[in-house]
């Protein structure tokens, strides 16, 4: 199979970018299937629901490290072996905590697959090598529409599995799931040889200063910060809000909310079209004026006790947010082809902190303040990088 360069000098055929959205979507699902699941996995595995939350902790410890230590390589080893081996890792994680017999090694395995999830991230730059330059953004959208599925659906899919076949189920499938994308992507993609020749301490030194000199890399991350800080301080927060008074859902009735969200991810390929017809700072202003306003709309739903309302702000708050990280990839990956690895992976570190952030202060911000304080709290986060987007060139 020939080595592809860096622009293809075929169209590359749609079902490879299929099959990349499908794997990003299934790696980055795998952080959060245990979330939803906690209350029944910890008395399983003789873990205290004190700390149960270390499974989901553990888990973002694997992938913030697969972010900084492994996507990098996707610089300088070939990309199509190293994507089937990241999937296999993922595999390999998951297999062993539908197998785990105690805690301890449930929480080793929960790190393992948190590394094995970064096959999104390798997925996304080389979805933007295999694309021609006029149709990058379209394609990278089309993948980042795959990850967000995978983010979107992974709890409801959780809670619907658990219900039917407990939560041991949750992991076999996935672990299934994974070995065979590791198989079908290890016989469907072409292969790709980075052109560069630095070494792997080289390349994990680079990220400090490759951060300091690409201000476009600085902008784009604390601009999704603040938005992915508000995604995950909405989806923390509202099972608090839901399964209380006037609402009252069961475990089914999140998952089915949840589900609705998932409709923002028609989003991503007209995100992805309009950046390639140099629409993109228009496209986040937008973007901060609609997740202002979906959260707007929570408030007005959580205020009149309107289930509909609350489900029409959160698929425009996901809209938003799933619009601007199309806008931010689409601009890192138009920069120097040989640094796409590393300028994805500190990208979506930072904006990983912001979300982590929102998800940390989610329940203390709902028990002291209700959602009244949620609200405000994501409104002046978003206020303060929109404000700071507008110092913003629109040529930059």
């Amino acid at each position: 199979m020939s080595h592809l360069p860096d622009t293809p000098a075929r169209p590359t055929p749609p079902a490879i970018f299929f099959i990349l959205a499908l794997a990003a979507g299934a790696g980055a699902a795998n952080l959060y299937y245990a979330q939803p699941l906690l209350p029944l996995i910890a008395p399983d595995i003789g873990l205290d629901e004190s700390i149960a939350s270390l499974v989901v902790t553990l888990s973002q410890i694997g992938y913030i490290c697969g972010l900084l230590l492994v996507v990098p390589l996707g610089d300088i080893v070939e990309n199509r072996r190293l994507i089937a081996s990241i999937v296999v890792c993922a595999a390999v994680g998951l297999a062993v905590a539908y197998l785990a017999p105690s805690a301890v090694i449930f929480l080793g395995a929960a790190l393992v697959f948190g590394v094995g999830s970064v096959v999104a991230q390798v997925a996304v730059p080389f979805a933007a090598h295999l694309a021609a330059p006029e149709e990058r953004g379209r394609r990278v959208g089309s993948v980042v529409s795959g990850l967000m599925t995978g983010i979107l659906l992974a709890r409801p899919a959780a809670s619907m599995v658990t219900h039917w076949f407990g939560w041991h189920a949750v992991f076999g499938l996935a672990a299934l799931l994974m070995l065979a994308l590791g198989v079908g992507l290890r016989l469907a993609l072409p292969q790709r040889h980075p052109h560069t020749r630095s070494s792997y301490r080289e390349l994990v030194l680079s990220l400090p200063p490759l951060w300091r000199r690409t201000p476009i890399l600085r902008r784009r991350a604390a601009y999704q910060a603040a938005m992915f800080a508000t995604f995950t301080l909405f989806w923390t927060a509202a099972p608090l809000l839901l399964h209380g008074a006037p609402f009252h859902l069961d475990q089914q009735g999140m998952a089915l909310f949840a589900l609705a969200g998932a409709a923002s991810v028609v989003i991503s390929p007209v995100a992805g079209w309009l950046a390639d017809r140099g629409h993109a700072h228009a496209g986040t202003a937008g973007a901060f004026i609609l997740a202002i306003a979906g959260f707007a709309l929570t408030f007005w739903g959580a205020v009149a006790g309107s289930l509909g309302i609350l489900v029409a702000g959160a698929v425009v708050l996901d809209l938003a947010v799933t619009a601007n990280l199309v806008f931010g990839q689409r601009a890192l990956f138009m920069l120097a082809p040989e640094l796409r690895s590393r300028l994805n992976a500190l990208y979506i570190a930072i904006f990983f902190f912001g979300g982590a952030l929102g998800s940390a202060l989610a329940s203390p911000l709902f028990e002291s303040g209700g959602w009244l304080a949620v609200t405000v709290a994501a409104v002046v986060a978003l206020g303060g990088a929109f404000a700071y987007f507008a110092t913003e060139k629109k040529a930059s």
